[in-house]
């Protein structure tokens, strides 16, 4: 009668052995779902801050020819597809100086020169001759269908560039109005 001990006491221990085995299975399993939940948030809040950067596109870009010195003006299209935000400097790889200018009252073709352009929430901007617009002085020289830079820096969305053509509609260019 002791035989059947023997295998019992045996078994009894491999009972505990898999048990064992089983939990620091559990234990691994839980942990590696946690790493899988940290990494999980951490690229949701990643996303988060992509998807926040992406809410402004800039869209088509025109800088007219200097017809009278070193001045110009820059019209381009900015679409915000997030909360508001404000365009807040602005250069050129031409170099020079880059001021805002906006009507002096709604409707009126008076420009004054601002410290920022706002850009509404969820909307399309179109920087335009008789609205908001970008007016650059002291650049380098321009040739009608040429590409120059421009670098916009927004108050929330960071630093963008997109490329702006030379246009010279006078001579039959290209011109914002038929864009």
């Amino acid at each position: 009668m002791q035989q059947p001990q023997g295998p019992r006491r045996m078994s009894g221990g491999l009972s505990r052995a898999r048990n064992v085995w089983a939990v620091s299975r559990a234990r691994r399993a839980a942990g590696f779902a946690c790493v899988l939940l940290l990494g999980a948030s951490a690229l949701a809040g990643c996303a988060q801050k992509a998807q926040a950067a992406a809410s402004l596109e800039l869209g088509t870009a025109y800088v007219a020819v200097p017809s009278n010195g070193d001045v110009t003006p820059a019209y381009l299209v900015i679409r915000n597809n997030g909360p508001a935000d404000r365009l807040v400097s602005a250069r050129t790889s031409d170099g020079g100086h880059v001021t805002f200018r906006v009507p002096s009252h709604a409707g009126d073709r008076v420009m004054m020169s601002v410290p920022d352009i706002a850009i509404p929430a969820d909307t399309l901007l179109r920087l335009s001759p008789d609205g908001s617009h970008l007016l650059i002085t002291g650049a380098g020289p321009m040739k009608g269908g040429t590409q120059i830079t421009l670098t916009l820096t927004f108050a929330k969305g960071g630093t963008m560039s997109v490329v702006a053509a030379v246009t010279n509609p006078e001579s039959g260019g290209s011109s914002y109005f038929l864009n």
